[in-house]
């Protein structure tokens, strides 16, 4: 009899417990599940104090006491000679270089926040500011990235100088984004190019039809639907399909000489792609330079602020965020263990 208490003790315990647990994570997903929308939040730090601060810190490493101390005094003379002509030149101040940084996806979703911080720039801004923008992007979605170019044309009609930087690659919708800027920067083995359009999908008409599976698609207008994934496709639409995808390589063509009369379309707009040695010779790109050299250029006669907006993530996409990583980290491990050493 005792043990059998004491098992109906356990087991009630047991029972408590988990019942407690499922009604904390029933209430951490209903919590979660009436959290609205988060707004964003617009970021602005100064990159001109950071490079100072990396200034100093590497001359304290490698000067010696006597050194430095020579180097401080210099420094403050040089600070103080600035703060005076500074007041005798009042109306006069450092122009603002606003940087932003773009690494685009397929779908070009970042959209979102770049067109926030074109606001934000454009609230704020002076004529005699710039805006630089570190550009990343394969290309992707026709609509994603003529929006997002269309936001870098803000910059232009408001006649804001705009200089866009590509360390490693601006290729289709990526080139679209970047020929807008006043002046187009590249590293010398950045990805340049790929002036084209490409559509592909699979078919799996003959699968079905060798299961005996119908499809049935219904529409309204002779070319709602060109090309179908699981319906039977023909001539006609595949000529439809090919019209279309010329047409949006027409509109691209004369986007870019839009904004770059002196290339040879005929000779660029091929689809192809190259790096930013052959893209200077092509005109693609008017320097080769890296975005970093840039700054530090940049960084003697202006002031230099980046930019960014960030959306704030609710509890659920914070809790599917960290399990995506978990997930992600444990098949990478899995991974590196099947793999032999060289």
């Amino acid at each position: 009899m005792e043990f059998l208490y004491e098992y109906g003790l356990f087991a009630a315990k047991a029972i408590t417990l988990v019942v407690a647990l499922l009604l904390a994570v029933g209430g951490v997903i209903g919590l979660a599940s009436r959290q609205k929308a988060a707004k964003g939040e617009l970021e602005i730090n100064s990159i001109s104090e950071r490079l100072d601060e990396l200034k100093l810190h590497a001359s304290q490493l490698i000067l010696s006491k006597e050194e430095w101390k020579k180097q401080e005094k210099a420094d403050k003379k040089q600070k103080k000679a600035e703060q005076k002509k500074s007041k005798e030149a009042a109306d006069t101040h450092k122009a603002n270089l606003f940087v932003v940084d773009f690494k685009g996806s397929m779908d070009a979703h970042e959209v979102d926040a770049l067109r926030e911080e074109i606001t934000a720039i454009l609230c704020i801004a002076k004529p005699e500011d710039e805006v630089l923008v570190r550009l990343e992007s394969g290309g992707g979605v026709v609509h994603g990235y003529g929006l997002a170019a269309s936001q870098l044309q803000r910059l232009r009609d408001a006649n804001i100088k705009l200089t866009v930087s590509v360390d490693k690659v601006a290729a289709s919708g990526g080139y679209m984004m970047a020929c807008v800027a006043d002046r187009v920067v590249a590293s010398k083995f950045a990805i340049i190019g790929s002036i084209g359009v490409i559509a592909q999908l699979p078919n799996f008409n003959k699968l079905l039809k060798k299961h005996d599976i119908d499809w049935e698609q219904h529409t309204a207008g002779q070319f709602k639907r060109t090309l179908t994934v699981f319906g039977e496709n023909n001539d006609e639409g595949r000529q439809k399909f090919r019209e279309e995808l010329e047409e949006v390589h027409k509109l691209f063509k004369a986007f870019v000489q839009d904004h770059r009369t002196e290339l040879d379309l005929d000779k660029v707009a091929t689809g192809e792609y190259w790096y930013g040695t052959q893209a200077l010779e092509l005109k693609l790109v008017d320097e080769l330079q890296t975005s970093d050299d840039l700054l530090l250029k940049a960084n003697q006669d202006k002031k230099i602020f980046q930019v960014k907006y960030t959306q704030k993530k609710n509890l659920m996409e914070k809790l599917g965020k960290s399990a995506g990583i978990a997930l992600e980290s444990t098949i990478g491990k899995l991974w590196q263990k099947s793999q032999h050493p060289l």
